[in-house]
This record gives structure tokens, C-alpha cells and sequence, in this order.
């Protein structure tokens, strides 16, 4: 009998603790869409046509300063090679970059962000994956949570259960993100170094005197000078970026005609597809081998879907298909040209192509052209490591923003300099250009596959495109990535190892990140406190409420944190309001201002709790000087406001409620009191009201007798929460400590107990990513067993 009164009180304490701590989904209704998509006039789409050339496509641009000496580093033996290797980087960049990249990959964009995580991110709010564990329904009342919904019986919904209920797709799923954003990393390391070392190499070609070591040496200087002016961002420069890289195509393929017409016209015979079917077929070993260094004319593709972010797709496809496209072909047609009459030259085949009376200006383009093409890689390392520190799958670093004009212009010093000393030393280890671009051309084998894998979930769940389409995409793109891949595995010992091992560095530490975070989210959700213990306390809590607010941060959306039942275990008292604030980051690119903050109360008015969620996109950043405190004050009083108002007028619709505070505003009922003159401070307008007010309140105009006194109970009740922030603002964060459990097998204690608290003690802190005073800080010690 005694087992079953337990049980049944227990039962009824979780009922209870559901009914009093529910989802925010009323809350989240409230939120009005604000968001509106990007139109372009067709000046304007030109406009932005012409910048994207400068972010976009500097990489694939250089690729002809490099991509013959690479496929024939031992000389051309016989023309119908050149031929042969000349029609597969035509129809290298037709299929994979013009068709795959540029037509059809774009388009799988997360509202404009293009990338590894990005593709994540969309197939995450279309299949409950668990890659973010604090997510709840309540988010995807989000406008920028957009999906769309499919039958029960179709196959996308099959799919979508399949992966639900599959732990081990949902952990490969994963798994493959992290390789392809590992891949994209080094090569943000790699292109750097190629791009650069193969443009100043136009030095030697002139004057072969000059060394390879003085050519090494050169190249690293403008490295250390490219990585040393991050901080100071690249806002003053931009500008030159666009004109720089359009200049260089226009360059590069009037020099291409010039050589097709003075050299060997003959050469356009490669248009024909028969001459693929040539190289594979008489190549042999050596052939095969060569496709290695063909592999780099495609190098940058993955750039081009990561800088999406900036540029409309219709202004990206306009850009390849009006200039970079026939510019690349004309350079590499006007290349092959020139080789087929001087084979011998094969080594700065792109210098020794140039006419003698331009050389130098050519040099100078080239050479900008590079460092563009490094400072767009940097830019999408960046990118993308924000993007995982946001999703949970990166330790916590240090973001600077260094335009106010532009948001995707980030730096982040910890990466910056570990990039700059991994493209330093592989510059000057490898040396030249063979093994560096064996070890780019693996990179980019990695980064196209895993977007072709995602691509496959993104075509079922979210396009919902016919099984033969999607056939089709699948089977061509593995057949070209798939053959060049095998190609470039035969040069692994041959530099390609590089990134392998960059990869696998950087693949270790996010997954053992996010594995961590994980389980440290799982422990305290597992023992978090009842809410219905806390609010079984009494309006005090069982202790002495001082002055003062107290933040308690914290990773849970819904219940009380392990660390607040610890604290007032131990000390005997605590604030006089108490809010539980939840910082989290949604696989959406960012969360509108007017959707950010979702509040609620907890208890009775008497016992001053409050919950606060802050929904950030992993696009989203917050600025010292707009930090979080003032916005969660803004917000706190707007919400009180309306508490009040909804209270006297139950039944009166959003119109009739706003005309009713927008009248009584001058009345005097709450500027008569001083009291109230910071929640005066907190600029609130109709406007900023009306983002959070419920449409679907039922109408009754005749409440007004009511009002006055809530509203002065409004009054009150600003009053105590102004009297509280002027005695003091506490910042409540837990100082966890996260340890393996004793049962726990070897390889999770090496996981946990060394490289995530590694990992852990070298991060930045929760204070300092929240921009916390160190005075107004107060650390709480737990430790997690996971």
C-alpha cells in the first residue's frame, strides 16, 4: 500500500510539474512575421552580379595559374593528351559546377545560406534529428523556420520516420557533416597557399635565376601580411575585390582567344565529348594519375555554395553563366593552344602564355587575384566555424565583427592564427605547386561527395522530387566525383595527406564537442528540480529575498537547472526576481528581432519568477554595446505591460487593446509616478507591442472600467522590478565540471575526461560569450557525471 501512495504522489508531482511548466507555445503565437524575402530589380541583379565575382568565384578563377603543370608534371608526350585532358575540364566544369553547383545545388540554400551545416540545418527542421537537444515545437512558430508539409503516406514521410527512429543514421548523418565542414577547413588552409604560391611564381618564369626557395619565402611573406590583416577586416578593400576579379576573367580570356588564334585553332576539337571518352579509355595508369591535377579546375565549387549567403542565386548563376564560364573555357582552351606548340613549357604554362608586352600588368592581376581568392577562403572558414560553434559542434570562440555594413565579414582570432601558421608551414613544406594541389584536389574529392550524400535527404525530404530525378542526380554525380576521387587517392602519398590529417584533427574535435555537449545536456536534464517543489517553497523560496535580479543561465528551455537548487541549498537567501534565462542557437540562419525573446511567468505574480528563452539563428551575433541585459529588460517591461492590459481586457481584440494603450498613455495614470521613469526609457511603441500580441484574442470592448486598476498594479509591479534592477543585476552561471561515469568504458573517458575537458578549459567562457561583468558574475560549482 505504501509502494502505491508513492507512486501515486509521484505520479501526480510529474503532472502537476507538466502543468505548471509547459512549452512556451502561447507565448511563441504572439510573435507576428516580419520577414520578408529579397526581391531584385534587374539593375540591381546585375549590381549584385558583378560583387559576387569578387567573393564568389575568386578561387575557381586561379585555378588556370595551375591546373595543366599539375596534370602533366613530367610533359605532354603526345598532343592528342593535351586533347583529350582539355575535354574533361570542359565538361568538368559543365557538369559538376554549371549543372550540379550552380543550377541545382544553390537552390538548396537555408533561406540564402548556402554551406555544409547550412544543408544541415534545413534537413534538421524538416527531421527531428536531436543535433540540437534544446529545440522544442515551440520554435517552429518561427518565420524563419519555414518547411513545408508532406503526406502521411508519401515516400519524404517515410523517409522522415525512418530517420526519426534510426539512432545510427541520425549519428552518420551527422558524422558526414562534420567530415565535409572538416574538408572544407583544410581546404580554407590549402587554397591560400596554391593560390598564392602558384601566382608569384610567375617570378621564376622570367628570371630563372630567381630560386624556388626565394619563390617559397615570397609566398609566405604575403601570407603572414593576408593573415595579419583580419582584424582590421576587409570593409575598406571590398570594394576592389569585384573590379579585380573581373578584370582578371577578362584578362584571362582575351589572352585565351589571342593564343587560340595564334597558336593552334585546332585545339577547340575537345567541345567533342568523344575525347572523354578517349582519355579513359587510352590513359592507362598514367592517365588516371592525371586526372589528379584535372581534379583542380573545379577547385572552388564548394566556395562558390558556402558565399551564398550574400548574393541572391539568380545573381550567382548570372555571374557563371556571362563571365566566369566562357572566361574559364577560353583560358583553358587558349592554354592548351599554347602547350600544343610549346609542350616544353608546361611549368608557368599560364606565364609563358602571355605576350611579352603585358606580362608584368598580367603578373600584378594575377597576384591580387590569389590573394583574393585566400581572403574568400579565410572568409568561408570563418563562416563556417561561427556556423558550428552556433549549432553546438565547435568549442566557444571569440567572433568579431568587423563591418557594420556587412554581417558575413567575421574574425575569429583563435582560427585565424591557427590557419595562418597550417598554411605557412604547408606552404614551406610541400613547396610547390605538385603537392600542394594533390593535397587540394583531396579536399575538394571530400567537400563535393558529403554535399552530394546531404543533397540526396535534402531532394526526398524538402523537394520532394520523383525517385528518377533523383536517381539520376545521385548516379551521375557519384559516377564523375567517384572517379575523380579514386584518382586523387592514388596521390595521398604524394601530398594528398595533408588535408587528410588536417581533416581528422579538426573532425575530432567537433565531433568530441558535441558529443560532450550532448551528454552534458542530457545529465542536466535528467536532474533538473520540480517545478512544483520550487513553487511548493511558498512566494519566498524557504529563504530571505534580498534586493536585486538574478539571471540564472542555463541550457534547459523548460524546467529549474540542477545549479539553482544547489544555490539555495547552500546560501540563505536569494534575489527578490529570479529569471532562468536559455540562450539557444535553431538550425535557421537567424531569428528576426521582434521573434528573439520569448517570457513567461512562473508561479504567482507574488513570487517574482520568470522564464526567458533567447532564440538566436547560427547567423546571429550580439554586439557589446546592444548587449543581452537591456534586451531582456526591454522585453521583461513590454511583457508586464501587456500582462496587464490582456488582464482588464480578457476579451478585447489586438486593435481595440493597442487603441486602449495608446489613449491612456498620456492620462497620467502612469506618468504622474517617478517611479516608472526607466520603463518610460524602454522605447516601447505600437509597433513593438503589436510583434507580440496574440491575433486570435477574442473581442470585448467593455472592460474599461477595469483598467485603471491594473494599471496600476502595472505600475507596481514596474516599479519593484526597477527598484530591484537598481540594487543590483546578478549573473547566475554554472561552473560545471564534466566527468566520465565509473562504468563508463575507455574510450568515452578519454573522450570526456581529456580532450572535451581539454577542450573546455581552452574555450571561451559563458560570461564572456554573454558579455557578462566580471563583478556581476556569481559561479556556481556542479559536477556531471555523464
Amino acid at each position: 500500500m505504501a509502494a502505491d501512495e508513492n507512486t501515486d504522489k509521484s505520479s501526480s508531482v510529474r503532472v502537476l510539474d507538466q502543468q505548471l511548466d509547459q512549452p512556451m507555445d502561447e507565448e511563441a503565437k504572439r510573435l507576428r512575421n516580419m520577414h520578408e524575402e529579397k526581391k531584385f530589380s534587374a539593375l540591381a541583379l546585375v549590381q549584385v552580379a558583378f560583387q559576387s565575382l569578387g567573393v564568389v568565384y575568386g578561387d575557381l578563377g586561379t585555378s588556370p595559374l595551375y591546373v595543366f603543370y599539375n596534370t602533366f608534371p613530367d610533359g605532354i608526350g603526345d598532343p592528342e593528351d593535351l586533347v583529350e585532358a582539355l575535354s574533361v575540364i570542359i565538361y568538368s566544369l559543365t557538369l559538376i559546377i554549371l549543372l550540379k553547383y550552380v543550377c541545382i545545388v544553390c537552390r538548396a540554400n537555408d533561406n540564402g545560406e548556402g554551406g555544409t551545416f547550412a544543408l544541415y540545418s534545413l534537413l534538421c527542421r524538416y527531421v527531428k534529428i536531436k543535433a540540437i537537444p534544446n529545440q522544442d515545437q515551440t520554435d517552429e512558430a518561427l518565420t524563419t523556420y519555414s518547411r513545408s508539409k508532406f503526406g502521411e503516406k508519401s515516400f519524404a514521410a517515410r523517409t522522415r520516420r525512418w530517420l526519426e527512429g534510426n539512432t545510427f543514421m541520425q549519428s552518420t548523418l551527422l558524422i558526414l557533416v562534420l567530415v565535409g565542414s572538416s574538408a572544407v577547413i583544410g581546404d580554407g588552409i590549402l587554397t591560400p597557399a596554391i593560390s598564392v604560391l602558384s601566382a608569384v611564381g610567375g617570378i621564376n618564369v622570367r628570371h630563372s635565376e630567381i630560386s624556388n626557395e626565394v619563390v617559397v619565402l615570397v609566398a609566405v611573406v604575403i601570407l603572414v601580411l593576408l593573415f595579419s590583416m583580419q582584424p582590421y577586416g576587409t570593409d575598406k578593400l571590398c570594394f576592389l575585390f569585384a573590379p579585380i576579379v573581373l578584370l582578371w576573367f577578362l584578362v584571362t580570356g582575351g589572352i585565351g582567344m589571342f593564343n587560340i588564334w595564334k597558336y593552334d585553332r585546332r585545339i577547340l576539337k575537345a567541345f567533342s565529348p568523344i575525347y572523354v571518352h578517349r582519355f579513359f579509355k587510352r590513359g592507362g595508369k598514367n592517365g588516371w594519375t592525371s586526372l589528379g591535377g584535372l581534379m583542380l579546375s573545379i577547385t572552388g565549387t564548394e566556395a562558390l555554395f558556402a558565399d551564398l549567403s550574400n548574393f541572391s542565386v539568380p545573381s550567382i548563376q548570372l555571374a557563371f553563366t556571362v563571365v566566369v564560364f566562357p572566361c574559364l573555357l577560353l583560358a583553358y582552351c587558349g592554354q592548351a593552344a599554347y602547350l600544343a606548340k610549346n609542350p616544353n613549357n608546361v611549368f608557368g604554362a599560364f606565364y609563358h602564355s602571355i605576350p611579352d608586352s603585358i606580362y608584368w600588368p598580367v603578373f600584378i592581376v594575377a597576384t591580387g587575384a590569389a590573394i583574393i581568392a585566400s581572403q574568400a577562403a579565410i572568409t568561408a572558414t570563418f563562416s563556417l566555424i561561427k556556423q558550428a560553434d552556433a549549432l553546438g559542434c565547435f568549442p566557444r570562440v571569440k567572433i568579431v565583427h568587423t563591418s557594420r555594413k556587412y554581417r558575413h565579414q567575421i574574425y575569429i582570432p583563435e582560427i585565424n592564427w591557427i590557419v595562418m601558421i597550417l598554411c605557412i608551414a604547408v606552404t614551406a613544406g610541400l613547396k610547390n605547386q605538385t603537392n600542394l594541389g594533390n593535397a587540394s584536389g583531396t579536399a575538394v574529392c571530400v567537400v563535393m561527395l558529403v554535399t552530394t550524400l546531404l543533397m540526396i535527404f535534402v531532394m526526398i525530404l524538402v523537394w520532394r522530387c520523383h525517385w528518377i530525378l533523383i536517381l539520376i542526380f545521385t548516379g551521375s554525380s557519384l559516377v564523375v566525383e567517384g572517379t575523380y576521387s579514386s584518382a586523387v587517392l592514388l596521390k595521398v602519398n604524394q601530398g594528398g595527406w595533408v588535408p587528410l590529417v588536417i581533416a581528422a584533427a579538426f573532425f575530432i574535435i567537433m565531433y568530441v564537442w558535441h558529443y560532450g555537449t550532448v551528454k552534458c545536456y542530457e545529465t542536466e536534464m535528467h536532474s533538473k528540480v520540480s517545478m512544483a517543489w520550487i513553487l511548493g517553497l511558498g512566494p519566498s523560496l524557504g529563504l530571505v529575498r534580498i534586493p536585486g535580479i538574478g539571471l540564472v543561465y542555463t541550457e534547459l528551455a523548460s524546467g529549474v537547472p540542477r545549479i539553482f537548487s544547489h544555490f539555495i541549498t547552500n546560501l540563505p537567501a536569494i534575489h527578490s526576481v529570479v529569471v532562468f534565462v536559455c540562450v539557444k542557437y535553431l538550425p535557421v540562419i537567424t531569428v528576426p528581432e521582434d521573434e528573439r525573446f520569448l517570457i513567461k511567468r512562473i508561479g504567482a505574480k507574488n513570487f517574482h519568477m520568470f522564464r526567458c528563452v533567447v532564440r538566436c539563428g547560427y547567423k546571429d551575433y550580439h554586439k557589446k554595446d546592444d548587449d543581452l541585459e537591456n534586451k531582456f529588460f526591454h522585453n521583461l517591461f513590454m511583457f508586464v505591460q501587456l500582462e496587464s492590459l490582456m488582464e482588464a481586457s480578457p476579451n478585447s481584440d489586438v486593435p481595440s487593446l493597442l487603441g486602449q494603450q495608446t489613449n491612456q498613455s498620456g492620462d497620467g495614470q502612469l506618468s504622474d509616478s517617478s517611479n516608472i521613469h526607466h520603463f518610460n526609457q524602454v522605447d516601447l511603441s505600437i509597433e513593438s507591442v503589436d510583434s507580440i500580441v496574440t491575433y486570435d484574442s477574442p473581442l470585448h470592448a467593455n472592460n474599461r472600467t477595469s483598467i485603471p486598476a491594473s494599471r496600476q498594479a502595472e505600475a507596481d509591479e514596474i516599479e519593484f522590478l526597477n527598484n530591484c534592477r537598481n540594487a543590483g543585476v546578478v549573473h547566475i552561471l554554472g561552473n560545471t565540471v564534466v566527468k566520465a561515469g565509473r562504468e563508463s568504458k575507455l574510450w568515452k573517458k578519454i573522450a570526456i575526461d581529456y580532450l572535451y575537458a581539454f577542450l573546455r578549459r581552452v574555450c571561451r567562457e559563458n560570461n564572456v560569450m554573454f558579455n557578462v561583468p566580471h563583478e556581476s558574475l556569481l559561479d556556481v560549482g556542479q559536477v556531471f557525471y555523464v
